[in-house]
């Protein structure tokens, strides 16, 4: 009897232990069951390994291993056996930690898009905590190349457009200042002829000016002869 009352006292302290724990684990980032699309068809990842292995303490034994967790976690998710206790997001990277209540078993994803790439299954909540914690480091490390690209990306584009708007701005200093010089030059080239122009008018008008005098001073010689006539 006494050995059933401890036994009893430790399944209690084992399950408020775990609700509690997974009440403060859990983060309303979002369901990733849907809403970040895992529930869907998730292709197998692809050859050659870009996170490299693993040196964090996790439990992954094999690669046969590795595949049956994530070929297990794939068909869970898609029958919305698990509840999503915690999710981080880093660029296209991320991880999950998956709990399956009926069986008291935790999954720790690692996944980038839709593709699950490391897949821990632990009954251990701290053990499963953990490796939660690795993946979620792992993902920002990744997540970092991708983030900065994506960053020179919207430099590059702003500098572009900045270039552009600039290149027509100076295209369009080019054309009014060649508007203005050639107005310039045929503002000249009309002063130019202004200035010979009056000058020809202003000898022209000496001239008449010379001619008027002489006519002037020859019918006043002829007037006065003509009176001299008229005294004799």
């Amino acid at each position: 009897m006494k050995s059933s009352s401890t036994f009893l006292r430790a399944i209690m302290v084992a399950v408020v232990t775990l609700g509690s724990s997974a009440v403060s684990a859990y983060q309303p980032v979002g369901t990733l069951l849907s809403g970040t699309g895992l529930a869907d068809p998730i292709r197998s990842p692809s050859s050659g390994d870009p996170l490299g292995n693993l040196q964090d303490g996790t439990d992954l034994s094999s690669n046969a291993q590795t595949a049956g967790n994530v070929s297990e976690l794939k068909q869970m998710v898609q029958a919305g056996k698990l509840t999503e206790l915690r999710v981080t997001y880093n660029g296209n990277y991320g991880a999950a930690l998956f709990f399956y209540p009926q069986d008291m078993v935790y999954y720790v994803a690692l996944f980038q898009d839709k593709n699950f790439w490391r897949v821990v299954k632990s009954q251990d909540n701290v053990h499963a905590e953990t490796v939660y914690a690795q993946f979620a480091r792992k993902s920002y490390a990744l997540a970092e190349g991708e983030i900065h690209r994506t960053q020179l990306q919207a430099q590059k584009a702003l500098l572009e457009r900045v270039i552009a708007v600039s290149n027509d701005r100076a295209q369009r200093l080019t054309a009014d200042l060649s508007i203005a010089r050639a107005q310039e030059s045929e503002v000249s080239q009309r002063q130019q002829q202004m200035q010979v122009e009056s000058t020809a008018l202003q000898n022209d008008k000496a001239a008449a000016e010379r001619k008027l005098r002489m006519l002037q001073q020859q019918v006043q010689q002829l007037q006065d002869q003509s009176d001299a006539g008229i005294v004799q």
